[in-house]
């Protein structure tokens, strides 16, 4: 017996050197070169023929790898490995328990499972469209993971994701969207003067550039107004720009055209006369040109241009009478002298007695303004050789010259007639009678008036009612 208790210490010192030799890899702890990693169950073993409770160490040594066993012993706190230790086992922050929790020393010097820590993971992050993510430890647990967009895109959802103790992210998974608006920028503002004869001006300018954070460089612009290039009327005109990225992120601009008329004082007419000018009458490089009425002779320039100083050139002309000449050599230089510019109504009678002579006579004074305004003058022949006596107004006929407007004209001094003349000195209408001034006018307005005089009569309408 004395023999046998020397022994048994040496027979558990090399038991503990062949116990601890071995190092199963993952495993987290030492075991015998017999032991595997499969768990064992175990029914109640046979009593044993080893006085098993004088020896210190059954099961090897627990050793776990980034984790923690604490062990009870039936024998107290010396007997961490002895038959019937338990032992709970856990891992440190970050890492996972993959295995029983606890463990206990059975008879066959196995433990009763295997257990080893394993490092906690998340999945890898998916990448971001228009962003990216960098994360301050991988996928490991506590890892922070910090989300940023490209420029030009804004971060909707969690800014930051964390590795939970559970394997997973916290939060959910952000998105970048664009939500900042192209930049568009409008040509300035610009006035400009309508062109010389012209109520517009052309105007031109660049398209704006627009450009996006996102998107960079915008073409298609939408252009509300007209285009450059165009010609506007006098005032003022807004032109404005929208364009939009590929979000439909909306920018506009605008700006505005002014076009301003140079313009002279209004020219009043002459008396006895008008005016026909050409653009709006007054504007930067209209002409104006000073015409008289029938009977009237223009004193002074016929044009006047209004400049961009506006100011006219010239001054205005007068209309003053045209002189008759009477001591002319023949009836043809007395008729050029009422070549446009005066209609003739040529009365003969064979003497101043003659009651249809001195009835049209009557009228014709009555009807002074009218036959002015329709550019009429009366020459009166009356009378017979060598006692015929020729007028026009005040204006005395010599003998030669009434004898040949009779022949031109073809009147007889036996009896009353009447011939009217056009301001070409055509014979457009006779009478054996008189005529009221009325029918005379209404046969000139229908038949004789020009195209200018109408348009003046349809203005001005009829002063002598």
């Amino acid at each position: 017996p004395d023999m046998a208790q020397e022994a048994a210490p040496v027979l558990l010192v090399v038991l503990a050197r062949l116990v601890s030799s071995t190092w199963h890899e993952g495993s987290g702890y030492y075991a015998a070169e017999s032991h595997t990693n499969e768990v064992y169950v175990e029914e109640p073993p046979p009593e044993p023929a080893l006085d098993y409770r004088r020896v210190p160490q059954w099961c090897a040594t627990l050793n776990i790898h980034r984790g923690e066993a604490t062990c009870y012993s039936p024998r107290g706190g010396s007997y961490r490995s002895s038959l019937g230790t338990r032992c709970e086992l856990s891992c440190a922050r970050g890492y996972r328990l993959v295995g029983p929790s606890a463990v206990q020393c059975l008879p066959s010097r196995h433990w009763s499972g295997m257990a080893y820590c394993r490092q906690i993971r998340c999945h890898v992050l998916p990448a971001v469209l228009r962003g990216s993510y960098v994360c301050s430890a991988g996928v490991q647990m506590d890892s922070r993971c910090d989300y940023t967009c490209l420029p030009g895109y804004q971060l909707e959802g969690d800014r930051s994701r964390v590795c939970m103790e559970d394997g997973r992210w916290s939060g959910s998974e952000p998105i970048c969207v664009d939500m900042e608006p192209p930049k568009i920028r409008c040509p300035d503002s610009r006035e400009r003067i309508a062109e010389p004869g012209k109520l517009t001006a052309t105007v031109y300018w660049d398209p704006p550039h627009v450009k996006d954070s996102a998107d960079g460089i915008i073409k298609r612009v939408m252009l509300r107004g007209p285009e450059p290039g165009s010609e506007f009327p006098e005032g003022e005109h807004v032109i404005r720009y929208t364009a939009h990225d590929q979000a439909y992120n909306r920018a506009s601009c605008k700006f505005s055209i002014r076009v301003q008329v140079r313009r002279c004082p209004v020219l009043k007419p002459p008396q006895n006369g008008y005016l026909s000018c050409t653009s709006d009458g007054n504007n930067y490089g209209a002409t104006c040109e000073y015409l008289c009425e029938g009977g009237y002779e223009r004193q002074g320039t016929s044009l006047r241009v209004c400049q961009s100083t506006q100011q006219w050139t010239g001054s205005q002309p007068l209309c003053a009478p045209m002189q008759i000449n009477t001591a002319v050599n023949s009836a043809a230089s007395l008729l050029d002298q009422f070549h446009e510019k005066r209609r003739l109504l040529v009365i003969s009678a064979p003497d101043p007695s003659n009651r249809y002579y001195k009835m049209q006579i009557s009228m014709l004074q009555q009807a002074a303004c009218g036959l002015d305004l329709r550019h009429v003058t009366t020459v009166e022949l009356v009378g017979q050789s060598p006692h015929e006596v020729g007028r026009i107004r005040e204006h005395q006929l010599s003998l030669g010259i009434i004898e040949e407007l009779r022949q031109f004209l073809h009147l007889t001094r036996s009896h009353f007639n009447a011939v009217l003349l056009d301001k070409a000195g055509a014979d457009r209408e006779r009478y054996i009678f008189p005529i009221s001034p009325d029918e005379l006018f209404v046969f000139i307005d229908t038949y004789l008036l020009s195209e200018q005089e109408a348009a003046r009569r349809a203005q001005s309408g009829d002063p002598c009612e």
